[in-house]
């Protein structure tokens, strides 16, 4: 009974051993398993994925901006010549192009054809007299010597014959003006460029100098921008400068002349800048308000990404990335823009990133996940 009790007892020991093994082996990895979310759950996670970018040395334009009106450069008043007549025939329209000396209408003609018939009669009524005149007066003076004729006699002769030739003068006067009358009957253009206003109406009679067109000379156009007197110096002539219409087009020009006086009201004074090839493209019309800027040179600026900067409070800020991959939210000043890059004119740190996609979400302080910014699709051909 003592050597079988001896042998129970033995054997409940290793079970219970065995088991203790078991359960121990058990319960450590369960420890551990509970143990990782705790440690996990001790650590912060990033608030954001964002990518970061590095401040860029860029070349920029300097640009001045301004405002003003398109004009005509020189616009022509075209009217009539002539006093009573009819206007029979209109050729042109409004934005017709025409070439310098183009018939743009036409007066009737009958009554200056009978009044030159009339004047080149008068003519040879006064050519027939002074030949009369001429020839009573060469006989008088060979009559002089021999004493036929009395001294007051030859005189009168001679009176008679100057007085025709005078009269023969007057009449061809006469007659080149009605034929300069017959020549006034077409209204020519004095110059090339574009009709810009039309008054003219079949079947009116006119009076001498009324208006009938309005011609913008040689299609010119020019933009007469505003400029203060305080920038008035950083343009010059022959400056370039880029004018946006109202529609969002945009022309290149030139700056031709600047004026020499300031309104005393604005304070500003007015630049005259030639906007050519205005005939090809319907970008800017006469009468039109425009906005430009004048290409005053380039300089190198420090730029980052247009997405890096967020607005807040009034105020331009920048979110700095930070060894320990937090975000320290910085104010900056701003400047140009040229595409999808913004000039910042405060000093950056040398090294630093800045965060660009996913700025606007993060605050002072916000840990983040770096990751690789996407490459630039590429635009199709």
């Amino acid at each position: 009974m003592k050597r079988s009790t001896l042998l129970v007892i033995v054997a409940v020991l290793a079970l219970l051993l065995a088991a203790a093994a078991f359960m121990f082996s058990r319960g450590k990895p369960a420890e551990q398993a509970a143990g990782k979310p705790k440690e996990a759950a001790a650590q912060p996670r990033p608030a954001l994925t964002v990518t970061v970018a590095k401040p860029e040395t860029s070349e920029l334009t300097i640009t001045l901006a301004a405002n003003g009106n398109v004009a005509a450069w020189q616009e022509a008043s075209i009217g009539s010549e002539s006093t009573g007549l009819r206007l029979a025939e209109v050729r042109v329209n409004v934005g017709d192009v025409v070439k310098k000396g183009q018939v743009l209408a036409t007066f009737s003609q009958e009554t200056v054809q009978a009044d030159v018939a009339q004047a080149r009669a008068a003519l040879a009524e006064a050519r027939a007299t002074a030949a009369d005149a001429a020839g009573n007066a060469a006989r008088a003076r060979t009559l002089q010597a021999t004493g036929a004729l009395s001294q007051q006699q030859i005189n009168q002769y001679q009176t008679a014959e100057q007085t025709a030739k005078a009269r023969v003068a007057a009449a061809e006067a006469v007659l080149a003006a009605q034929q300069v009358r017959g020549r006034n009957t077409q209204v020519l253009a004095p110059d090339d460029g574009v009709i810009s206003s039309r008054t003219a109406t079949v079947g009116s009679v006119l009076g001498a100098g009324t208006e009938l067109f309005r011609l913008i000379r040689q299609g010119r156009l020019e933009w007469r921008a505003e400029v203060t007197s305080a920038e008035l110096a950083r343009v010059a002539v022959g400056t370039p400068a880029v004018i946006t219409s109202a529609s969002g087009a945009q022309v290149d020009g030139k700056v031709r002349s600047i004026a020499p006086t300031v309104d005393p009201q604005t304070r500003n004074a007015l630049v005259y800048v030639d906007i050519p090839g205005v005939q090809q493209t319907n970008a800017v019309k006469a009468g039109m308000f425009a906005r430009g800027e004048f290409q005053l040179g380039r300089s190198s600026a420090l730029t980052v990404p247009q997405a890096a900067v967020v607005p807040r409070d009034g105020f331009n800020h920048l979110l700095v990335l930070q060894p320990d991959n937090r975000v320290a939210q910085l104010k900056v000043e701003t400047g140009r823009r040229v595409g999808d890059r913004v000039e910042i004119t405060t000093k950056l740190p040398d090294d630093a990133r800045i965060v660009v996609q996913g700025a606007g979400f993060l605050n002072d302080g916000d840990l983040v996940r770096v990751v690789d910014a996407l490459p630039a699709k590429r635009s199709a051909p």
